[in-house]
């Protein structure tokens, strides 16, 4: 339980506490070692990841302890986004596909008989989860997807093509994660299915390589061609999708929030160390007024946006039951930004080491980027916030 009077937004518990240090000395002795590499070789650590699930990491927001949940909340969700991506944003790319967008959303929405089937594996670490919604031609516009099933039988017929599939594939050979979350239409509405990899007329169409950045994470196209789905693995009623797919936005968005929060908080403390140690003109380079701009404004970003993150899952977890998507929108709106800046300030205050791998902070500015772009373009954001504020 929580001291009122001496409350933390960032560590509200003993258990977030620990929860935090506990990652932490996984990030500096396990995580941070390869990050370079894996970066370089554009691979998948699929034995590292595993390893979240020894940790708990992967069942962090189902409460059943039989399915393989650590029963934690949304701020625990921040807390292991913003760690682990202050080391490696693509590893962290990887467990947000697989733990929020796979197995939260199964746990969310699925029925006692679907959590027991898929559930204890994805919370393990033994079997791999991604979720398809984006197609070649639809992204944000996800009603305008292509993708769709017809009952058929004791089957679904799923036709249809998703790209930019995290977790889509898990190996350089293309092999196919285990299990998929498929939103795909039914008529006129939007269902989701559970494929698993043995499914035939499924395959992964091609990895997609040579990525700007997240280049530790696997992104694939995603294939089925007549793919047979049991009626047991169609998630909900038909047509009851669109909703769980709203759901499940707003907890990606707050962390992927996360996520750029810990891009900053890394490059800011890389650039506020360097400042202190190079000296130009016999002094220290943060004595300039020019450093000292880029390092108080980066802090001042940081602080206020962290403390807006965290707010918002706090009132999540208070009012479960609001709608929490103008905030959500709002929070990745501004970290996705933040983190992309506070990365470029930092090469900057680098200067020619800030633009080799080595010095980290290249890497950073490289996979900040996606976070303006997945899980809502910049664009789709201050578009839905707009529309929201209406309703003020």
């Amino acid at each position: 339980m929580s001291d009122t009077n001496n409350f933390s937004l960032f560590n509200p518990s003993s258990e977030h506490k620990a929860l935090r240090e506990m990652i932490l000395d996984f990030v500096k002795k396990e995580l941070e070692p390869q990050a370079l590499e894996f970066d370089k070789k554009e691979e998948f650590n699929l034995e590292l990841f595993r390893k979240l699930g020894q940790l708990g990491l992967l069942g962090l927001l189902i409460k059943e302890e039989d399915l393989g949940g650590s029963n934690m909340d949304l701020t625990a969700m921040i807390i292991s986004h913003e760690e682990l991506s202050s080391s490696d944003p693509g590893f962290c790319l990887a467990y947000l596909a697989h733990s929020v967008l796979c197995g939260y959303n199964i746990y969310r929405n699925a029925n006692e008989d679907q959590k027991k089937k898929f559930l204890p594996g994805l919370s393990s670490g033994e079997k791999i989860g991604a979720m398809a919604m984006s197609e070649p031609d639809c992204g944000t516009d996800a009603l305008a997807m292509k993708t769709h099933a017809i009952k058929k039988d004791s089957h679904y017929i799923l036709n249809g093509r998703k790209m930019w599939i995290t977790n889509g594939c898990i190996d350089n050979n293309k092999q196919a994660c285990d299990y998929v979350l498929v939103y795909a239409k039914t008529g006129e509405k939007i269902s989701s299915f559970i494929v698993e990899k043995s499914f035939k007329g499924f395959s992964v169409g091609q990895k997609i390589g040579d990525k700007l950045g997240m280049r530790a994470s696997n992104t694939a196209e995603l294939v089925f061609e007549n793919c047979e789905v049991p009626k047991s693995h169609l998630i909900g009623e038909e047509g009851d999708s669109l909703i769980h797919m709203m759901q499940n936005l707003e907890v990606e968005r707050l962390a992927l929030a996360g996520m750029s929060l810990g891009i900053a908080k890394r490059c800011l403390e890389i650039m506020n160390k360097y400042s202190l140690e190079r000296q130009s003109f016999k002094k220290s380079i943060r004595s300039f007024g020019q450093i000292q701009k880029y390092l108080a404004k980066s802090y001042a970003e940081y602080q206020s946006i962290r403390s807006y993150i965290y707010n918002t899952a706090r009132q999540m977890k208070l009012e479960p039951s609001k709608n929490h998507r103008l905030d959500c929108d709002a929070v990745k709106l501004l970290a996705g930004e933040l983190g992309k800046v506070i990365a470029d300030r930092a090469i900057q205050v680098l200067g020619g080491y800030g633009y080799v791998g080595e010095y980290v902070v290249e890497r950073l500015w490289r996979d900040a980027k996606l976070l303006e772009i997945g899980g809502g373009t910049n664009e789709a954001l201050e578009k839905n916030i707009t529309k929201e504020l209406e309703n003020l």
